[in-house]
């Protein structure tokens, strides 16, 4: 018996050390949520259809697929005043900035501080039993859904990433359902459909809450 515990202790603390920014999610507050798995996962997944640039590409008045925002400083000299991108810079230019087309692997609302969308998860295998997920953020959404998944368990936090005073906090599930369907899950893919609600110290009234549908190959 307690070698399991050790064992399972472990585990976990590998997923805490596995993250967006290594933070990963601590789940010892967090309410477990059995997975359900199914054979073949219904619903609408389309979303995997439809793709978005790296964030900060766009095309410019001149239909060049040119960056603002998070570029890197060296592009600035390869642009004139209005912001057209010299001739005989667009291949060092492309050299530098991702324009690729980048498929979207969440479908998603939720209700959290500082969110405005996300469009993307990552899946990573951290053993054959366990796994860590986490939703990209951006320069307008600074809170990240993790979920840990640890044989058939799952343990939901968000990870919120302030950019006012009161800085970083972690948010616990409280309760959830999730269903993965479980022959994509043999070849690799997450295809899930989610919903989770979490705490809110602030307003124990409104629960925080993201719920969704994933389709997302393992890493």
């Amino acid at each position: 018996m307690k070698n399991s515990i050790v064992i399972f202790v472990l585990v976990l603390f590998s997923s805490h050390l596995w993250g967006q920014n290594t933070k990963g999610t601590v789940k010892s507050t967090s309410t477990p949520i059995l997975i359900k798995w199914v054979e073949n996962l219904a619903g609408d997944f389309s979303f995997i259809k439809k793709w978005s640039y790296p964030e900060g590409v766009y095309k410019n008045e001149y239909g060049q697929l040119s960056c603002d925002g998070l570029c890197p400083p060296e592009i600035d000299a390869m642009k004139d005043s209005t912001g057209r991108i010299y001739a005989d810079s667009l291949r060092a230019f492309y050299a530098i900035i991702d324009t690729t087309h980048q498929a979207h692997s969440i479908e998603c609302e939720a209700r959290c501080y500082e969110y405005d969308g996300t469009d993307f998860i990552e899946v990573n295998r951290l053993s054959n039993n366990s796994f860590h997920c986490f939703t990209l953020t951006s320069i307008s959404t600074h809170c990240s859904l993790n979920i840990d998944i640890l044989q058939d368990s799952c343990y939901a936090t968000i990870d919120l990433n302030s950019i006012d005073t009161s800085g970083s906090e972690i948010i616990y599930c409280t309760k959830g359902n999730i269903a993965i369907d479980k022959n994509r899950w043999k070849e690799g893919i997450m295809k899930a459909v989610f919903s989770f609600n979490f705490e809110n110290k602030e307003n124990p009234k409104e629960p925080i809450y993201w719920k969704g549908k994933i389709y997302a190959r393992m890493n």
